[in-house]
């Protein structure tokens, strides 16, 4: 009887982590997330499933009037623009000016050393434009999952296996499954990014921390570029 799940939930965890595009939107988010980065893979993957129902129905309903290849098509080439958005906006933030100080930070085994800081504001502007932004990668992660999951008409293929299954109870098993694992894979996937680039940040390896963010915006670049000329 666990079967239909578990194959649902193997499928759809495949279909997550093979997909380069997929990782290559979350990334970016997750690093400058950092402890909150989990949330960046759970938005996106509900965004996922939205856009994958949404054109399902539109396949399902209007079949034969709206054109769901060329929809898929250019989906898929806008998922490519995007990208590329993404990794500029990673590489953005690394080298714009930022406002910072240098104070001296003792640690009790070690000599006297200088780090360099973001400048702090006592009035609680800083934490409320934090969240503000927290919340803005939020709806960007939610807003390319839809985008994903539009993208597409092989997604079809992946629920094929419910056309095989005897009973209807075996087919519903299969697509919770499926939903239930790309919810997995992409949190999983985004919380491990946000656990090292927090790592680095709280540990003051700030050439690390730049090196992770850089090469999560060349990653979105270069992804992005080949989605887009590919389709």
């Amino acid at each position: 009887m666990t079967f239909p799940l578990t194959a649902g939930l193997i499928a759809s965890i495949l279909h997550v982590i093979t997909g380069p595009d997929h990782l290559a939107a979350v990334a970016p988010f997750a690093i400058e997330s950092k402890r909150k980065a989990w949330k960046i893979g759970l938005f996106w993957g509900i965004g996922h499933l939205v856009g994958m129902m949404a054109i399902g129905l539109l396949f399902a309903i209007f079949k034969e009037i709206v054109p769901i290849d060329e929809i898929s098509k250019y989906s898929e080439q806008l998922v490519g623009f995007v990208l590329v958005g993404i990794g500029v906006w990673a590489l953005f933030r690394i080298f714009r000016k930022k406002n910072k100080h240098d104070h001296l930070h003792i640690h009790a085994e070690n000599p006297p050393v200088i780090h360099s800081h973001e400048h702090q504001h006592d009035n609680g502007t800083h934490q409320h434009t934090h969240q503000k932004k927290l919340g803005q990668n939020h709806l960007a992660s939610f807003s390319v999952g839809v985008l994903h999951g539009l993208a597409g008409v092989s997604h079809f293929l992946l629920f094929l296996p419910v056309l095989g299954f005897e009973t209807q109870f075996d087919s519903v098993s299969y697509i919770i499954g499926f939903g239930i694992g790309i919810l997995v894979a992409m949190v999983t996937f985004a919380f491990v990014m946000g656990k090292v680039s927090s790592l680095a940040k709280n540990g003051h390896n700030e050439v690390f921390f730049n090196g992770i963010r850089m090469a999560g915006g060349l990653f979105a670049i270069v992804i992005g570029v080949y989605w887009f000329f590919s389709n």
